[in-house]
């Protein structure tokens, strides 16, 4: 990947375009937005010149439909969500350099010549055809105003480009009773007349440009493949609609450019905008149109087509364009096993997230979650839980322990490192390789991997920490407790680098209180391996980076799905059992200890079963937990747990267990390990 960037002497990376027409939801950051985001901000650290460029879709159907169900004029539709889209975004953490809006004369201009060159160029074919009229509107119908009955599924209400029901794609000649669905009468035939792009003419030179694409994603390159085996036809580029960018030419009035072949010239019309703030006009064309610019598009599977086929058949068309080096789309998002739909409200909307919790966690959540290859479901308890078990108690674990022990015993500033032994040399060599090994992943668009990859750092660090017992050496050897804590600091350091494009706002509190000198946006992404702490300096004041969240938190989030579902049941009716009292000598006689897991493995050809080994003072033991179903195995590495340390013996499967953890289990069956919210020394007793 390294010499693949090294050709290229600036990046050029764009999202698609989001409608105006509503706000911004988990299945939009999955796809196309926080991918990219991640992305960029990786290559913001490289030191790499990158351009990050995105913007409001107000043209379209969807526009028009949202503005005549609310009473007001399609722009007041857009100029609301535009505004109301970017301070979630904003909040979210997306770093767009520009972020553009469709609606803007610039745009409309951009919009315009494009299609002037083509038309000059003899590129468009005219036709004149019948489609389908509403007398009593006195429009011809786009293919969202028309509804019907769907001719795959006979399902009634499907639109005129597709079946919600089966997921058809359909043309509204398709359905049969068709309907306008703006007065609800039945539609007629009147001819008009449309100019066409002609894909078919440009199949070769398309395939010839696609057959040099062999490290695009297998999703990508399988959706584009069945596209031209079917063959490549005609398609429309001017609607019979009065919102959006008019046709410019004079036989043409009253009508506009269709929006798949306005929203991605947004791209261009938004770098020239950009160009114009720097005050330097021309910049856009270094972009758009220098052969040593890289260009990629983050999108979701939906818009495969627009971004490998048409818009790349545009730019061939006009000429003295770069076509795109690599388009990773993305597989959807679902949402607690369904599919998302905004029309019933069965979706977790960004704002209403960042009004209840902080953007990292939900960052961190669909990034490990990534829907990179096949759908993947967001779940409020598996969000949890990655937020509890992974940020808070791995990662935050790493930073709290390390820090409470530096300002207790070092005077909060940054030990000498002394002698090393094997432990302090392995370590510093996974801080060393770190930055090669997540960002390969990063430049291969293999965002899952990234994550895991740099919550593997602080597992290592946590175990480096652990396995020094610097408790243990704070009173045997000053020198090598120091020593400990000095490359557990240079940890710190390397993850506050690591993690920003996954977390941004926690890597910049991280990086704050390390108190380094100079800003984390100036530190570069290779320097990341490095220790740039310096011996004895002062660190700032520790705060928690990441809370826990309770299941108080996320139960109102999961019944306000649940009643949106379109399965939706009824929640189940728990008979509350009297819960019979013991007497507190009975009580005393079970002995709680907190234990450290050191290793966990999965029993073999039981489903459900962990064997743990765990540290309980300076012994060692092992345990066996039917929790497999709920936690794996690596997850659970470094966790403080609370154990029932004097049970007898049981043998399980063949496994001697010695000792019980401590969980909890509601009604719907999920499950959570009893954990501390701030270490302590493991045997330590529970009262």
């Amino acid at each position: 990947m390294e010499q693949k960037m090294k050709k290229y002497q600036r990046i050029l990376v764009t999202s698609a375009l989001p409608y105006a027409n509503g706000p911004i939801h988990l299945g939009h950051l999955a796809g196309a937005y926080l991918p990219a985001d991640v992305y960029v901000r990786y290559q913001r650290k490289k030191k790499r010149d990158v351009l990050y460029i995105c913007g409001s879709d107000e043209h379209g159907v969807p526009i028009t439909i949202a503005a005549e169900k609310q009473k007001k004029s399609p722009q007041e539709i857009v100029d609301f969500f535009h505004f109301r889209n970017i301070k979630a975004f904003r909040a979210f953490g997306m770093s767009f350099d520009y972020y553009g809006r469709t609606s803007s004369a610039t745009h409309h201009q951009t919009s315009q010549d494009f299609f002037r060159v083509l038309s000059a160029k003899g590129i468009f074919r005219k036709k004149t055809e019948e489609q389908l009229f509403d007398r009593k509107a006195n429009m011809f119908l786009p293919d969202r105003y028309v509804r019907g009955i769907c001719p795959i599924c006979h399902q009634d209400g499907a639109y005129g480009d597709q079946c919600e029901k089966c997921g058809s794609s359909l043309s509204a000649a398709d359905l049969q009773e068709p309907r306008s669905a703006l007065t609800g009468e039945v539609p007629i035939l009147r001819k008009t007349t449309h100019w066409y792009l002609p894909l078919g003419e440009w199949q070769e030179q398309l395939q010839s440009w696609l057959a040099e694409k062999t490290d695009w994603k297998t999703n990508v390159a399988g959706q584009v493949k069945s596209w031209l085996q079917a063959g490549l036809t005609d398609r429309a580029v001017t609607r019979d609609l009065s919102w959006g960018v008019p046709v410019p030419l004079d036989e043409a009035a009253g009508k506009v450019l269709y929006v798949w072949f306005d929203a991605p010239i947004g791209y261009i019309s938004a770098t020239q905008e950009w160009a114009q703030e720097k005050g330097d006009p021309a910049l856009w064309k270094k972009y758009w149109q220098d052969p040593e610019t890289r260009m990629i598009h983050f999108i979701g599977k939906d818009n495969i087509v627009f971004h490998c086929i048409m818009f790349p058949v545009m730019l061939m068309a006009h000429g003295g364009y770069i076509l795109p080096d690599n388009v990773p789309a993305n597989e959807f998002l679902n949402l607690e096993g369904e599919k998302l739909s905004t029309s019933r409200n069965y979706a977790v909307w960004l704002e209403d997230y960042l009004a209840r919790f902080s953007p990292d966690p939900l960052r961190y959540y669909l990034a490990i979650n990534a829907p990179e290859t096949k759908d993947a479901d967001f779940t409020w308890k598996e969000f949890q839980q990655r937020s509890n078990g992974e940020l808070a108690d791995i990662l935050g674990n790493l930073v709290n322990r390390t820090l409470t022990f530096t300002a207790k015993f070092f005077a909060n500033r940054v030990p000498p490192r002394a002698a090393l032994d094997e432990l302090d040399r392995r370590m510093l060599a996974v801080l060393a390789a770190a930055p090669q090994q997540v960002g390969d992943l990063l430049e291969n668009f293999e965002l899952r991997k990234a994550a895991a990859a740099m919550m593997d750092v602080a597992r290592e660090a946590n175990k480096y920490f652990n396995d020094q017992e610097p408790w243990q050496t704070v009173k045997s050897d000053r020198h090598k407790c120091g020593t400990t804590l000095n490359i557990c600091l240079h940890a710190l350091q390397t993850l506050a680098i690591l993690i920003e494009p996954i977390l941004p706002f926690s890597a910049h509190k991280l990086w704050k209180i390390l108190a380094l000198p100079n800003d984390l946006a100036d530190a570069g992404w290779d320097e990341a391996g490095q220790s740039l702490l310096v011996e004895g300096q002062s660190l700032g004041e520790a705060e928690i980076l990441f809370r826990k969240i309770e299941d108080e938190e996320i139960q109102p989030e999961i019944d306000r799905l649940r009643l949106s579902s379109p399965n939706k049941q009824s929640a189940p009716i728990v008979e509350e059992k009297k819960i019979e009292k013991i007497a507190i000598d009975e009580f005393g006689k079970i002995e709680l200890r907190v234990a450290q897991v050191v290793a966990a493995e999965k029993v073999e050809k039981a489903n459900k079963l962990l064997k743990l080994t765990i540290k309980l003072g300076e012994e060692e033991r092992q345990i066996v937990a039917g929790i497999a179903e709920h936690y794996a195995p690596q997850d659970l590495i470094d966790k403080q747990i609370v154990i029932v340390a004097n049970l007898q013996p049981a043998t399980i499967r063949g496994i001697e267990s010695n000792g019980m953890l401590l969980a909890a289990q509601d009604e719907t069956g999920s499950l959570s390990i009893l954990t501390l919210d701030r270490p302590l020394q493991c045997g330590a007793k529970v009262r």
